[in-house]
């Protein structure tokens, strides 16, 4: 008897606008497999039933996104160090019947770096611009690449204080008002938070002492430059964009489910961006 093709999801509230099915219906197009990847609307209501029945639903596994990452872990009955350390998931599948659950934005977060910025791990210091969920990510990928200080920037000073004593040593928190001085010895930029999204103009970064060697990257890819990147380019700032964290956090799922680990490919951003194109 033939297998039963396997079966693969994106599950947010809301997540319409996901660009996951794209991806992951490419490789498995690329890979000849016979599977599916379907985007799945969930509010938080009911997310602890539809993860209940995934098993029994004939589900693989498949993506957490907003607002259900944090949940997301305490349902798993495994779950990786990444998300233990997070505190979130994105990723879920089977193994022996038993759910996992890996986060995998962060390790998204560092690729696209490695793509982009080659030679960001061998620096030290970092300002991470938020202190929501993604920041979380992104923090900890740069203490698994060994930066030493990180500051975290936030508008409300509480947050980022909770941040900075979930990750501990080497993470401090700095207002808002004092980001033009992080920035002279600051070896990384990174925004977490949205502004700049759809091209808004309304951000208020203080750039003026923003020196031409530090890397700026934007979790942002709508647009791929964000108002944020165009100034850093303007000042001859390596600039990395927000699309490359999408693609490569979304490697280590496909491979779970559908038992090939695939590749970012200039072709599959291509595809990716030109779908962004078609949708204004």
């Amino acid at each position: 008897m033939a297998e039963r093709a396997r079966r693969a999801f994106v599950c947010g509230w809301p997540v319409a606008h996901s660009r996951s099915p794209l991806i992951h219906r490419y490789w498995l197009a690329e890979h000849d497999i016979d599977g599916s990847y379907d985007a799945v609307a969930v509010d938080p209501a009911g997310f602890d039933d539809f993860v209940g029945g995934l098993l029994e639903a004939g589900w693989a596994g498949g993506n957490v996104t907003i607002p259900h990452k944090e949940r997301a872990v305490a349902l798993a009955e495994r779950r990786d160090a990444a998300a233990e350390r997070i505190g979130a998931a994105n990723t879920l599948w089977f193994e022996n019947g038993r759910l996992h659950a890996a986060n995998t934005d962060w390790s998204g977060f560092a690729a696209n770096l490695d793509q982009g910025a080659p030679g960001w791990r061998d620096r030290e210091r970092a300002v991470v611009l938020g202190a929501g969920g993604a920041a979380r990510a992104v923090i900890h990928a740069l203490q698994v690449a060994g930066y030493r200080q990180i500051a975290i920037v936030n508008r409300t000073v509480e947050r980022a204080q909770a941040l900075a004593a979930r990750f501990g040593a080497g993470v401090g928190v700095a207002p808002w008002q004092s980001l033009g001085g992080l920035l002279a010895d600051c070896d990384l930029l990174v925004n977490t938070t949205s502004l700049g999204m759809g091209g808004a103009s309304g951000h208020a970064f203080d750039l003026d002492r923003l020196g031409a060697r530090t890397i700026v990257t934007d979790i942002v890819y709508v647009p791929l430059v964000t108002p944020l990147l165009a100034q850093a380019a303007a000042r001859g700032c390596v600039t990395v964009d927000g699309l490359g964290m999408l693609l490569h956090q979304a490697v280590p799922g496909f491979e779970a489910w559908f038992g090939v680990r695939p590749q970012v490919t200039d072709a599959l951003r291509a595809l990716v961006v030109a779908d962004m194109e078609r949708a204004g």
